[in-house]
C-alpha cells in the first residue's frame, strides 16, 4: 500500500464492495452495507484524521481506510471502491485539488457518496464542490456532532448543508448579476489588481505585508473560482478586468 494510505481498524474476513442503488435497498438496508463497507477519509491533518476516525466508529463503521494526500487518496479508492468518501478540498502544495479527486471518483463509481469536510465557507467552493458530485458539504470549524449528523445522511443518498451555507450557495445561483470575479474575496481581489500591473508574487506578498504563501494559495484558489488552469490564464483575466473598470 501507498505510504501515504493506512488501515485504520480491520474487519474479519472479505471486504463487501457492492455499492447500494443496485437493487431495490431502502435506508436500513443501506446502512447496514455502509456498516461493513470501508469508509475511506482523505486529509492531510492527522488531528482531523483521529477525529473523523471517533466519529465513523460512534456510526458503527467496522473499517476506516485513511490517506494523507490526492494521489494516495485515488489510488486507495481506486483499490477498495468504497460506498462513502470522506475528503477535505485542499492539501498542501496542491490548492483545491480535492475538486478534481471528487470528480475522478465519481467518474469511476457515479454512486459513490462524497461529504466534503473542509475549512472553506465560501458559497462558491461549495457550489464547485456540489457541482463536482459531493452530497454533503461540513465545516470544520463545527461541532463533531454535526459531521456524525452528514456522514448519516450521505451514507444513505441523501444531501447534507447546514442551514446557512445551503441558503448562500442558493442565493448565489439565483443572482444572474453574480460574475466569477463578484465572488472573489476583497484580498483576492487585491492579488488580481496587481497580477493585471504585471507584479510578481514576491512583489504582491511585499505590496500587501503578506506571505508569498498566501499570495501563491489565494492565486490557486481564484484559478478554481474563474475556472481557469494556467498562471498565465489568470493574468489575462485580471488584465481584461482592469480594462472593463478603466
Amino acid at each position: 500500500m501507498n505510504a501515504q494510505a493506512m488501515t485504520a481498524t480491520s474487519t474479519k474476513g472479505e471486504v463487501p464492495r457492492g455499492l447500494p442503488g443496485k437493487g431495490p435497498m431502502g435506508k436500513d438496508a443501506m446502512k447496514d452495507a455502509a456498516s461493513v463497507s470501508p469508509v475511506l477519509v482523505i486529509d492531510d491533518h492527522p488531528i482531523v484524521l483521529q477525529g473523523c476516525r471517533r466519529v465513523l466508529e460512534d456510526a458503527g463503521i467496522e473499517t476506516v481506510v485513511e490517506a494523507t494526500g490526492v494521489v494516495a487518496g485515488y489510488r486507495t479508492f481506486h483499490r477498495l471502491r468504497p460506498q462513502v468518501v470522506i475528503c477535505d478540498l485542499t492539501f498542501q502544495g496542491s490548492g483545491l485539488a480535492g475538486l478534481a479527486l471528487i470528480r475522478r471518483m465519481r467518474a469511476i463509481e457515479p454512486e459513490t457518496r462524497v461529504l466534503v469536510f473542509s475549512m472553506h465557507n465560501d458559497p462558491v467552493i461549495v457550489s464547485r464542490a456540489l457541482e463536482a458530485g459531493a452530497l454533503g458539504y461540513v465545516l470544520k470549524d463545527h461541532a463533531s456532532n454535526e459531521l456524525f449528523q452528514a456522514f448519516e445522511r450521505v451514507r444513505v443518498g441523501e444531501v447534507f448543508l447546514d442551514r446557512r451555507l445551503a441558503t448562500e450557495v442558493a442565493m448565489l445561483r439565483a443572482d444572474p448579476r453574480r460574475t466569477p470575479e463578484t465572488q472573489l474575496t476583497p484580498r483576492e481581489q487585491q492579488i488580481l489588481a496587481r497580477l493585471a500591473q504585471g507584479k510578481s508574487y514576491g512583489a504582491i506578498a511585499a505590496d500587501l505585508s503578506v506571505s508569498y504563501k498566501t499570495v501563491t494559495n489565494a492565486c490557486s484558489q481564484m484559478r478554481q473560482k474563474l475556472r481557469v488552469r494556467t498562471l498565465a490564464e489568470l493574468i489575462h483575466v485580471a488584465v481584461t478586468q482592469a480594462q472593463r473598470q478603466g
